[in-house]
């Protein structure tokens, strides 16, 4: 497991931007290999996967529901940003960082991470 960190929340207006960071600690090894996500939860709603990425090739996949406008990437030193354009108030909620080691694809489904950030919040108003 790794230590994970979330930045970048705050409040903006529909239509604007944010960019929130994820810093991952504990990387044990340069020659391990993470799929990084980030989710999200309203209050009253179920945890959503938003995008994920491979560290091992950079691939993405993205919620229908922020493709276009949403973009994850992730550099060398180890953090994993989520770029927000055009955020809507139905974006509002808490984001949340995660992890888990490997090489394969990148994917959504919140059963596969075993390390999780506290999370930071993005509320969007009207």
């Amino acid at each position: 497991q790794v230590q994970l960190v979330e930045s970048g929340g705050g409040s903006v207006q529909a239509g604007g931007s944010l960019r929130l960071s994820c810093s991952a600690s504990r990387f044990t090894s340069s020659n391990y290999y993470f799929v990084m996500g980030w989710f999200r939860q309203a209050p009253g709603k179920e945890r959503e996967g938003v995008a994920s990425i491979s560290t091992w090739n950079s691939n993405t996949r993205y919620a229908d529901s922020v493709e276009d406008r949403f973009t994850i990437s992730h550099d060398n030193k180890n953090i994993t940003y989520l770029q927000m354009n055009s955020l809507k108030p139905e974006d509002t909620a808490m984001y949340y960082c995660a992890a888990f080691r490997s090489t394969g694809l990148p994917v959504l489904d919140a059963n596969r991470y075993n390390s999780w950030g506290q999370g930071t919040q993005v509320t969007v108003s009207s």
